[in-house]
């Protein structure tokens, strides 16, 4: 008789087992924080966790919904930290708040859950800066090209003394706390399979470049010579494949998290604009919380900022060993490269000027926040 028994089938069925014991008693984020830990494959330490979040949750005074549009274990490419963020959360308030994780898309995506924050159905979620804008024009700051791309640069802006004066004010009017700032990396520029590397704005004639729906990212990709091509995301990957499009710019970890590595040949560091995200939480929700759990929930975001921040080479380097394994190419540019791109899109140039002036509310402004660029900040981030 042949013995069938195959082990690593085995552990899979155990693990589905217990996720899915857990998700049905209702411990949906207990089956997330012990898939996270590694640790479904124990009964014993599944029944563990599923006591500590049934305890955790039972003991606090409340209860914080954070939707993401990232699985758990995105965290080894694209830093969300949201797992992080979750523990921070719980510990700093000392217990008093619980953290009921939605990740991977569960409640939306992007702007969608910015709207879900802003009508106070769940209290917080991540999304990017981008799709912040429509609800707080100013932060499309940070898509003027060359004006904060480097991670540096954008740590120097989002926390300084200007950001928080000039920007802040402006969220809070539209019923948003932000939390903090996600640093993933800056946009890079993506060449499809079959095409040629792209080290200088010439490259890019008659190159058929997907954007989102911003208008300043569609200005500058016409400025450095492509051919913008207004995608939605959902459909990037077909177009990609079927060349509707002939590259894109998303983060190196965003790349290899949405599956990009098998259609994409050459990857260069342009280093224009950031792929930034941010946590925002409901205002009303936040303020009506007594000042020791505020502050309890700003020291967390605090020292999630911080894990960010020491986590970004390494997400960093892990996406790039895995598209290199898909034969991708990576190319970085000279000072005298760079300066080309800058010359031909960056934001120092006229024709962004009603951009900062419709942003900012006015040169004066703008400059303020030009300042902060430059100044560094005391938080340091490796730039790609």
């Amino acid at each position: 008789m042949t013995d069938t028994h195959d082990p690593e089938t085995e552990l899979a069925s155990r693990e589905r087992r217990n996720f899915l014991r857990l998700a049905g008693a209702g411990g949906f984020t207990a089956a997330l924080v012990a898939g996270a830990a590694g640790v479904l494959w124990s009964d014993k330490a599944v029944a563990q966790t599923a006591r500590e979040e049934r305890e955790r949750e039972k003991a606090a005074d409340y209860t914080m919904t954070i939707a993401t549009a990232y699985v758990l274990g995105a965290s080894r490419s694209y830093p969300i930290m949201q797992l992080d963020l979750k523990e921070n959360i719980q510990n700093a308030t000392n217990g008093r708040v619980y953290v009921k994780l939605a990740p991977g898309g569960q409640l939306g995506a992007g702007g969608a859950l910015a709207q879900k924050v802003q009508a106070g159905t769940i209290q917080a979620a991540q999304h990017s800066l981008s799709n912040f804008a429509p609800f707080a024009s100013a932060v499309d700051l940070i898509n003027l090209p060359y004006f904060c791309g480097a991670n540096q640069r954008f740590v120097n802006l989002v926390t300084s003394k200007a950001w928080k004066e000039e920007v802040h004010p402006k969220i809070e009017a539209s019923g948003f706390k932000a939390l903090f700032y996600v640093v993933i990396d800056p946009r890079v520029v993506a060449v499809r399979k079959g095409g040629k590397p792209v080290i200088l704005p010439s490259d890019l004639k008659g190159v058929k470049f997907r954007v989102p729906g911003s208008k300043m990212l569609q200005q500058y990709y016409r400025m450095v010579g492509a051919n913008p091509t207004p995608v939605a995301w959902g459909e990037t990957p077909a177009a990609i494949k079927q060349g509707v499009a002939d590259a894109l710019d998303p983060s190196v970890g965003a790349l290899y998290v949405f599956g990009f590595k098998d259609i994409l040949s050459h990857v260069t560091f342009t280093r224009a604009v950031p792929d930034s995200q941010v946590y925002s939480c409901n205002l009303e929700w936040f303020n009506s919380l007594p000042p020791e759990v505020q502050d309890g929930i700003m020291w967390a975001s605090e020292m999630t900022f911080h894990q960010n921040l020491a986590k970004v080479p390494s997400a960093r380097t892990f996406a790039m060993a895995e598209l290199r394994k898909a034969g991708v190419q990576f190319h970085s540019l000279t000072d005298d490269q760079l300066a080309q791109w800058k010359a031909a899109g960056g934001y120092q140039r006229p024709e962004w000027d009603p951009f900062k002036v419709e942003l900012a509310g006015s040169m004066e402004a703008f400059a303020r926040l030009e300042e902060a660029v430059e100044t560094p900040s005391r938080y340091y981030v490796h730039d790609a």
